[in-house]
């Protein structure tokens, strides 16, 4: 019998990455997530899809008639600029979905956490330091962490929190980082941006995907919270400069955009947890990473 997986916000950047990898795996039935599918939705054929606001609980009804093993939270808001609405979407929200699915026979929820989760705290991050979050979305985040571990351990239900770090690649919305670099560059023209002094980590999405991959195919697994990066620092201008390289247009204006006050300079894992528990390392670079998302945005965007 295959595996049901269940993907929340699955019509986003990760989503629809993540779903073009586990469509090719024999042993799972994918159902799909999503308040609304901006994204061209592939592979239609081989996916269910549910629209669901995540924020009404009354949306919930809708999984009813289902049983699924695994639950895999990647719903969330991009823009974090509103707090009311960062926390509605990145925790409030979060209560429901792990108030809702702790209820039932599921074998994992897994959670997407966030690097802003560690606040300024020097890096690189191991995952028992003590959190302080200094965002909105990282405190956000953060309470979503510490809601699913209480739930979790009152009612022994296994659980993944992965905190991410800088992830690219295909189907990036151009007011990410690396796809903005790219769309300036490929129409030639000048664009603003800071120094480019912080130090990222930057993980290729498939190197993710795979992550992925190995955890459902994990038998015993033992929750708890797990570093996911690339586990190398970079500078921002080193990106910059690299993009601007391969592409040969586009001009950076650096210094341009100032620093945020809650700006944090460092920024990046120790991932040697995650890499030990599931048998995981990253195998794409950065460089080859960068042609591939190029190609990428050269082909389907029309840029």
């Amino acid at each position: 019998m295959k595996n049901q997986i269940l993907i929340l916000g699955g019509s986003g950047f990760i989503g629809q990455n993540l779903i073009k990898k586990l469509v090719n795996e024999k042993n799972f039935e994918i159902t799909l997530v999503s308040r609304n599918f901006e994204f061209p939705i592939i592979f239609k054929k081989k996916v269910r899809y549910i629209k669901c606001d995540l924020t009404n609980s009354k949306d919930f009804l809708r999984f009813k008639k289902f049983n699924f093993d695994y639950v895999i939270n990647l719903s969330g808001n991009i823009n974090h600029k509103d707090r009311a609405d960062t926390k509605k979407i990145h925790y409030i929200a979060c209560k429901k979905i792990f108030n809702y699915f702790s209820n039932k026979k599921i074998k994992l929820f897994i959670q997407i956490g966030s690097s802003l989760e560690y606040g300024n705290l020097k890096s690189p991050h191991k995952e028992n330091l003590k959190c302080k979050p200094v965002s909105h979305y990282g405190k956000s985040k953060f309470l979503a962490t510490k809601y699913i571990q209480k739930i979790a351990k009152k009612k022994k239900k296994k659980y993944l929190i992965l905190r991410l770090y800088q992830v690219y690649g295909p189907y990036q919305k151009f007011d990410r980082l690396i796809p903005f670099i790219i769309k300036n560059s490929l129409l030639d023209r000048k664009f603003r941006c800071s120094s480019g002094q912080q130090l990222r980590d930057f993980l290729y999405v498939n190197d993710l995907t795979n992550l992925f991959i190995k955890i459902l195919k994990t038998k015993d697994i033992k929750s708890g919270i797990y570093n996911v990066g690339f586990g190398k620092a970079v500078q921002v201008k080193t990106v910059i400069k690299n993009i601007k390289y391969k592409i040969k247009k586009g001009e950076p204006l650096y210094g341009a955009i100032s620093m945020r006050s809650d700006e944090i300079m460092k920024l990046f894992p120790d991932i040697s947890k995650v890499k030990k528990n599931f048998k995981w390392k990253p195998k794409i670079s950065l460089l080859k990473g960068l042609d591939h998302t190029i190609k990428y945005y050269e082909k389907n965007t029309g840029v």
